[in-house]
């Protein structure tokens, strides 16, 4: 017994020992993963987890340290197991995550399932809202596809290369290719070398060469950038370095800022900080506007939406700043908005993977009208959009030729830059053709002069047209939003059809108008309200012609329409023949109008029916009147008169 007692207490306190043992390495994770040192984080949790030792916190910190380094082969593993085993414990942003990572992986079905479920459980996320109104967004992004002609860029390495920007003849890019230095720094982001800035064809040293920019470049990173048209000044990102000093924040995490450097005097002057930097969030990725007035940058700041939003400063003519605006929803969601790029056709290209894509960050379109950014966003298609990351685009406008940046697995190294050729522009107004006629649903008669509008979903008049001779009409509407067609006229009840967000394909809209036939009053003539055409009968006969038929079917549609509506059918003879005779066929006229009607399914309590013989002649066509048939045959007729 004693033994036992003694056995159990050196195994309670081993598995003590093991579980402090293991809470211990996991701090140590915790705080790698904290100062964003995800690969030594990686290697700890890792270790923690091989000694079965697992919580959600754990799983959902490995993830996280997967995806932020773009190995989503190993995110899927473990953002799969930490759904499957805590379920309803896991927030949101796992799921969204979970889903990116399939959709990268190439999982559309499991993707799309992951991200409703997403969606669901986050109905004020703006990521949510997209999810749900861009069902059809792999529609979009296939009309998207197909317009650039790609290749590899000849200057790639094994290592990582990205961020083109234009500058003079040629471009500046980031690397942490083979620096000189023997690997001496690495970064704990990825355990690799940190990057540095690179310069080919600029110049007669870079001339099929690629060349380090040293004025720019420290022992930290150095990455996106963009010249001025003139090269004489350059902004680039860098890890927060000041005098030779890397400047951590209140977590132990050195942010990103931006710099300026000057091309003044035959010299580059001092590597300026721009003002609105901090020690205490990210600032990167700077792009400059057509004008070269205003500076786009990526950020996190105290007002950003999500891991990093897009911001805009305006540049003053001294070279000051005015203050950081976010380019808000239109743009930015709680998702990555990073890499901007303004073309001199004022279209902002920038990368994301909150906004619906085919995985990983993807490059999407905005044009920016007049300082006004809530046009569509627009995803650019493949082949420059893949299931991988792909960022830092930039066009020449005048060439459509241009770079951009990919992991995908055909490239060399970890990051790729691609050129390309738009071989077609990118179609932000999506205008649908809509053509119709307007008619009268009983007479189905053509409407001339109707008024067809197109009417938006803040229920504002876009345009309208007016109906021809014809009753035809002719207009367009914006496919990028729902609209209402709305058809229009004096003595009609208007009606409408919605056009949902669609690809733009031509569309025929017919409108058939409904008589205001409520106004009518007793005695009133139904058919002159409803522009019918007058029933006829052939001579001595009282069958309903098949003419005729047509005709009687559009009143038993207007009695359905108006349950309320009581009518007596008068019918009517020509002056041959004796007036017995004819008072007799007329009534039997009438009798033949009322039984048809009854068979057609209108209660006989509704309808009733006289003949009133040759007494109610319409023209001069009397006895011993000579006239011909035509006129003959306008007598021989019946008419539909309101009771009730």
């Amino acid at each position: 017994m004693t033994k036992k007692v003694l056995l159990t207490s050196i195994l309670t306190v081993f598995l003590l020992a093991m579980t402090f043992a293991q809470e211990r390495l996991v701090v140590k994770g915790n705080k790698k993963y904290a100062e964003y040192s995800f690969s030594p984080a990686i290697d700890i949790y890792k270790k923690v987890i091989d000694k079965g030792y697992v919580t959600s916190e754990l799983l959902e910190k490995l993830g996280n340290s997967y995806y932020f380094n773009a190995n989503y082969e190993e995110a899927e593993k473990v953002y799969k197991q930490l759904i499957e085993t805590y379920g309803s414990e896991v927030g949101p942003e796992y799921y969204f995550r979970y889903g990116q990572t399939l959709k990268t992986l190439g999982d559309y079905r499991n993707s799309d399932s992951i991200l409703a479920r997403f969606a669901d459980m986050s109905s004020n996320d703006l990521r949510s809202k997209i999810i749900k109104t861009a069902k059809d967004y792999k529609e979009e992004i296939a009309r998207n596809s197909g317009r650039y002609d790609i290749e590899l860029f000849e200057y790639n390495s094994k290592y990582s290369d990205f961020a083109p920007a234009f500058y003079k003849e040629g471009l500046i890019f980031s690397s942490d290719r083979d620096t000189g230095n023997l690997a001496r720094y690495r970064h704990t982001w990825n355990s690799k070398d940190f990057l540095d800035i690179y310069k080919v064809n600029t110049d007669s040293s870079s001339n099929n060469r690629v060349v380090k920019m040293n004025m720019l470049n420290s022992r930290l990173h150095e990455s996106t950038s963009v010249a001025t048209r003139d090269g004489t000044t350059i902004y680039f990102t860098r890890n927060n370095f000041v005098d030779g000093k890397s400047r951590k924040d209140e977590e132990g995490v050195v942010r990103l800022k931006v710099f300026r450097i000057n091309w003044k005097d035959g010299e580059w002057s001092a590597i300026e900080e721009l003002p609105f930097n901090s020690d205490s969030y990210s600032v990167a990725h700077p792009a400059l506007s057509p004008d070269e007035k205003t500076l786009f940058f990526a950020a996190d700041m105290a007002d950003s939406k999500g891991a990093s939003d897009i911001y805009k400063v305006s540049i003053n003519e001294d070279g000051t700043f005015g203050l950081p605006m976010n380019l808000g929803a239109a743009v930015n969601t709680e998702a990555r908005e990073t890499f901007p790029f303004v073309s001199s056709e004022n279209i902002l290209y920038f990368s994301s993977d909150g906004h619906p894509g085919l995985g990983g960050l993807d490059i999407f379109a905005t044009k920016i009208d007049n300082e006004n950014i809530s046009n569509p966003v627009l995803n650019v298609g493949e082949p420059v959009n893949s299931n991988r990351d792909d960022f830092s685009y930039i066009i020449n406008e005048e060439n459509k030729r241009g770079y951009f940046a990919s992991n995908r697995a055909d490239g060399m190294g970890a990051d790729d830059i691609y050129g390309f050729l738009e071989t077609r522009p990118l179609i932000f107004e999506c205008l649908q053709p809509i053509t119709g006629t307007v008619r009268d649903k009983i007479s189905n008669d053509v409407l001339v002069g109707a008024t067809v509008k197109v009417i938006n979903e803040e229920n504002e008049e876009v345009l309208s047209a007016i109906t021809d001779d014809n009753g035809n009409y002719t207009l367009s509407c914006d496919c990028n939003q729902g609209n209402f067609v709305r058809a229009q006229t004096q003595g009609y009840i208007p009606a409408e059809e919605y056009l949902p967000i669609s690809d733009g394909k031509p569309i025929i809209i017919d409108f058939y108008l409904e008589r205001e036939i409520v106004d009518a009053g007793f005695g009133d003539d139904l058919f002159k309200l409803l522009q019918l055409s007058t029933i006829y009968f052939d001579f001595g006969k009282y069958d309903i012609r098949r003419d005729a038929e047509i005709e009687i079917q559009k009143v038993i549609a207007a009695m359905d329409k108006y349950p309320s509506l009581k009518i007596k059918a008068n019918s009517h003879t020509d002056s041959r023949g004796a007036d017995s005779f004819n008072l007799w066929l007329s009534q039997k006229r009438a009798e033949s109008t009322v039984n048809y009607m009854i068979s057609q399914g209108i209660d006989a309590d509704r309808i009733k029916g006289e003949g009133y013989g040759e007494t109610r002649l319409i023209n001069e066509c009397d006895d011993g009147v000579k006239c011909s048939e035509e006129k003959h045959q306008l007598n021989r007729r019946s008419e539909f008169i309101i009771l009730e």
